[in-house]
This record gives structure tokens, sequence and C-alpha cells, in this order.
């Protein structure tokens, strides 16, 4: 049997209907850029492997850090004890990270990140005998699938089954240019709820459609809703480490936000990590001779040593010369191919940030999140060689910062023909 039919036995996939999804594709190698069927066929990884995957696949400095970090301490707990790696990561993450961030709590995937999160608001205020058990988010947003972050999101398909159990959450527009109505509700959320906190995908909306938004728009927010006492979360878990042009997303703004979550890029795709980081005035929220205003949040690999060693190496990479080059390779030619399929009437809302591009594809059929016409194009970038998942009808590429020129160009011609074959239809 080949990996297909030994997957069918067994496994159970995330987002996936199995009974009408197609099967998945058997991948045995990875090497930049590139991933490699069981057949042999070879697939251009254009979304950087749901977004972890900046350095390339089988990144040798990442796999030696790996290596040297396994044969010197592989893992050891957290509670009561600390190890080298995880004081010099955070060390180095303080140093890149808005100059308010100041502590670092660890744990394993962006949605616990965010579920970390949104508990420090909440106990934050707890912990000062207040009553304060509503979170503000946008429409539209994805912060991750555990309860937390879940009530937080606002996709609702995602999340229809268990909204009798979700956290109390109110919602906003995402900001449009010269319109008021986001800041407006933000005001009417806090006069009216007294929340703890408003958490927002800084500047990008990821799993809504690649949904850019301008740092203007959100400093109006983040001053609002510190002025009125509001903590502010900043999900970078898909924006963090260059994917807007700059290493944070929040180094566009003027406000910074209280606390921040990371992860995705944090290893370059080799090890589950991530990060919630919060300022002085956060932790001191906590800091208590009474024992239960401690956060007791933990994790059994919380802050493993291996993945901290491969998280310095790879900021490491990100801040090479070569990187940083590639980061501003990729985002002039991202604006000159959205100026490119811009001519075309049936692509709508073309648009780049950094190594982010995104439009829409004009179409008739059904344009839902997992439709059929998505699994059409999927399944037409699939035949060519190009892994994309489209949003409906929105199509994205988020490649890996090393993808050479050519390997762009043939995504750019895929995305292209794309367009011609599906704008009729």
């Amino acid at each position: 049997m080949n990996l297909q039919q030994r997957d069918e036995l067994h496994l159970w996939h995330p987002y996936t209907q199995h009974q009408t999804a197609a099967k998945p594709l058997g991948i045995v190698k990875g090497k930049d850029a590139l991933l490699w069927g069981e057949d042999g066929k070879e697939y251009i990884d254009a979304i950087a492997s749901w977004w972890v995957n900046p350095y390339g696949h089988s990144n040798e400095r990442l796999a030696q850090a790996a290596y040297k970090q396994l044969t010197q301490l592989e893992h050891v707990l957290f509670g009561g004890f600390t190890h080298k790696p995880a004081v010099e990561l955070a060390e180095k993450l303080i140093s890149i990270l808005p100059k308010n961030q100041q502590k670092v709590f660890f744990s394993d995937n962006g949605s616990t990140a965010v579920e970390i999160a949104i508990k420090m608001a909440l106990q934050y205020f707890f912990n000062k005998g207040e009553k304060r058990f509503t979170v503000i988010a946008f429409e539209g947003a994805f912060h991750g699938d555990t309860f937390g972050a879940m009530a937080a999101s606002g996709i609702s398909f995602f999340t229809e089954a268990f909204q009798e159990h979700l956290l109390k959450v109110v919602r906003i527009p995402l900001p449009q240019k010269g319109s008021k109505a986001s800041a407006e509700a933000l005001r009417k959320a806090i006069a009216e709820h007294q929340p703890a906190a408003f958490i927002f995908e800084a500047l990008v909306q990821g799993a809504s459609g690649m949904q850019i938004y301008s740092p203007e728009d959100l400093d109006e927010l983040l001053s609002i809703a510190q002025t009125n006492g509001v903590i502010t979360i900043a999900d970078e878990v898909m924006t963090g480490f260059g994917r807007t042009g700059r290493t944070f997303a929040c180094d566009y703004l003027n406000h910074k936000p209280d606390i921040m979550c990371l992860s995705k890029a944090l290893t370059g795709g080799t090890i589950p990590l991530a990060v919630t980081t919060a300022t002085q005035r956060i932790f001191d929220g906590f800091y208590s001779n009474d024992v239960n205003k401690a956060l007791f949040h933990g994790h059994t690999f919380t802050a493993n040593p291996t993945g901290c060693a491969i998280a310095l190496e790879a900021i490491r990479i990100l801040e090479s010369d070569e990187m940083q080059q590639n980061l501003k390779r990729i985002a002039k030619r991202h604006q000159a191919f959205v100026a490119r399929i811009s001519q075309y009437t049936s692509v709508a809302n073309a648009r780049t940030l950094g190594v982010i591009l995104a439009f829409d594809l004009k179409t008739t059929q059904n344009t839902d999140y997992y439709g059929s016409f998505r699994d059409r194009l999927y399944n037409f970038f699939i035949s060519k060689g190009v892994i994309l998942r489209p949003v409906g009808n929105i199509i994205y590429i988020l490649p890996p910062y090393i993808i050479t020129d050519e390997q762009l160009d043939r995504v750019y011609e895929v995305l292209e023909e794309a367009i011609q074959l599906f704008s009729n239809q």
C-alpha cells in the first residue's frame, strides 16, 4: 500500500471532511521551497506549509542547531528549572520585540499562545478584584482552535458547534480606509461592556483571506483601548518574523500592544514552539505573596530546550543580510505582479504586504470557505505542481523567503493561468 492507503486506515486530518475530501498527498522529501510526493512529482510550497517554513525545508542550519542541542540537553521540565536555550531565546526576543515587551511565557503553538494571552488578560483584572469577562475582537478573525482562541475567532462554521460554551466576545468591524466605523464600534463596546481585552491579528487577517488594513487605523484602535484601560493583545502568529516586511507587524505602529503572541515561523517549521510576551505591568499583576494570584498555566514541553535552540538559530537566519535582501526581493516582485493582475476584470482587491500577496477572483460560483469552487482551484494548483490553499474565491501566496525568482515566476504563471481559466465561471 502507498502512503495514501495506509493513511486512510487510521489518520484523522485537520479541517477535513473525510467522506468528501480528496485523498491527502504523500510527501516524502522537502528541500528549500520544494516538496516531493511519493510518486516523484515536484511541488513548489508557495504557502510555506501553513506559514511555518520561511527558511525552507530541511534547512541545514536549523538541523545542526537541533542536533547540537539534542546531544547536550533534549528536554528538562520548566517548572522549578531553567536552561540556557530558554534564557538566551528570551533575551533575544526581548531585544527585537517592541520595547515595552519584557516577559516571555513559553508554550507550543499559536492557538495556545493566544489562549494564554486571554487568560493573562482576564486574570489580570481578577487579581485586582475587577469583574471584566468580555473580550473585543474583529469580525472575521481567526485566533486558533482551543476554547479561548476559538471564542475570539469570528469564522462561524469553525465554532458554531460550541457557541453555548464560549467566552463572551463583542465583535467590531475590521477597519476600512476612510471609515470610522471600527473606532466607533470599539468605543461603544468599551462603554457598554467594560472589556478585559481587545485582541487583533496585526495588520493582516490570515485565515479569512489575507485581509490587510492600515497601521494608522490600528494605531487609533490601540489608543482608544489603552486610554480606557483595556489590555491589547497582538496575535502575530502568522505575521511575526518578517512576513509583513518588518520583523513584526507591530513595528509599523506607534502604540504597542500589552501582550503579543508568536509561533509558526519561530522555529522555521522544525518543531512546535510558541511564546506569549507581556509588559512588566501585566507581569506585576500576578506578582504577589498570594500564591493564588500566579498564572497557573503550563505544558509538559514548556520551553523545550531543543525548540529554543532552533528558534535562536532561526532568528539569526532571519537577521542575515541574505534573508533581509530576500524579503525585499519578494516584496518588490509581489508589487509588480499585483500591478499586472489588477488589469484583469475578474480580479478584485489585489493586495500585498511584505511577502504576503492575495487577490479575490470574481465568480458566480459558490464561494464558501471550503466550497466546490475553492476545491477546483486547489486541485488545479496541485495539478500544476504548486501548493496553494485558496480561501473560498480568495487566492493567496506566502512563500518561503528562500524561494528563487524562477520558482516565484512559475507560481505567478500558474496564478495567471487560474485567473484566465476560472474567470468566466
